[in-house]
């Protein structure tokens, strides 16, 4: 067996469930590299990472580089004498930095590689209307989420699941796929696969507000696998004209309605109970939404207090 000294890098929670795993489990970490401390909030206070915390609350030695080229930070890692580096939901790493442990660099991504490469895996494949998503674990190599697979696991994307609900399903099985994938390299060189080459690449570009904003010219299943997969974050979001008013408005929840209608693309019918905007192939049915300067609130709530105008539609 080999006698294993981790550094983990990563930042948000997702991350989290896999140093804590790692730590449950007795692995010796040696090191954790994080994101430098952001200023958030109206007071711009400093905000430490998800990572961090934890690490914190674990007394493991933590480092938050700028530039990860540094020399001073590249003697930092060194001096740590990690053989193996694990990487989850953190930034591309220089060469100098995945080349430096003796048993190598792994990253856990997740969704079924070589589909889904790069930022925002989980969304995209709910809003390309996916029914399966998975984890995989994969060497590292100078390309972004290219490098010779070690394991995968799949599951079933539920026809009612959002990003928030997905993300939490794969952070716990990727915590344990990560366990898996340690073994492996604890017991020896563990069997790798290249990845597929595959002539229509499915990517997850970063999400931006371009790419958010809702499309009412589209079908009724594509802008409601739209909302759910861009909720609770960032939010799918369109420009309300209800009266005088020109609103930019977040839609967090809906549900579809199949039915035949004349009526204008994104015409908005309301009553005490509920919001319904035109589509093609039927009704996309609002439950939660978040209009500018108010928080998100259900339809029911919103509707208590705002009034739509019988002319109002969503563009």
């Amino acid at each position: 067996m080999r006698h294993l000294r981790i550094v983990f890098m990563g930042t948000p929670d997702f991350a989290v469930a896999t140093l804590k795993t790692l730590i449950e489990n007795h692995y010796n970490v040696v090191g954790v590299i994080t994101a430098p401390d952001k200023p958030a909030g109206r007071g711009q206070k400093l905000s430490e990472s998800a990572v961090k915390q934890y690490a914190t609350s674990q007394n493991l030695t933590i480092l938050q580089p700028t530039n990860l080229k540094n020399e001073a930070f590249l003697q930092e890692l060194k001096s740590l004498n990690a053989n193996l580096q694990i990487v989850v939901a953190f930034r591309m790493l220089p060469e100098a930095v995945w080349r430096m442990p003796e048993y190598g660099t792994f990253n856990l991504h997740a969704s079924l590689l070589p589909n889904y490469r790069g930022a925002a895996p989980i969304n995209w494949a709910i809003i390309n209307g996916e029914t399966k998503t998975g984890v995989s674990t994969f060497f590292i190599d100078d390309k972004i989420d290219t490098g010779d697979m070690i394991l995968q696991e799949e599951i079933i994307i539920d026809s009612e699941e959002n990003a928030g609900s997905l993300h939490d399903k794969l952070m716990d099985i990727g915590s344990q796929l990560v366990l898996k994938t340690v073994a492996l390299i604890e017991k020896g060189h563990p069997k790798t696969v290249p990845q597929k080459n595959i002539d229509t690449l499915k990517t997850a570009h970063k999400l931006n507000k371009d790419n958010s904003k809702i499309d009412w010219q589209q079908s009724l299943n594509t802008i409601h696998n739209h909302i759910r997969g861009l909720s609770p974050f960032p939010g799918a979001w369109c420009t309300l004209i209800n009266g005088t008013d020109t609103l930019d408005v977040k839609i967090y929840k809906a549900e579809k309605e199949n039915a035949n209608h004349s009526n204008p693309i994104g015409s908005v019918f309301s009553t005490k109970n509920e919001l319904k905007i035109a589509v093609n192939g039927g009704y996309i049915n609002v439950k939660d939404i978040k209009l500018p300067g108010k928080r998100a609130m259900d339809i029911k709530s919103l509707l208590n207090g705002y009034k739509f105008e019988v002319d109002a539609k969503m563009l």
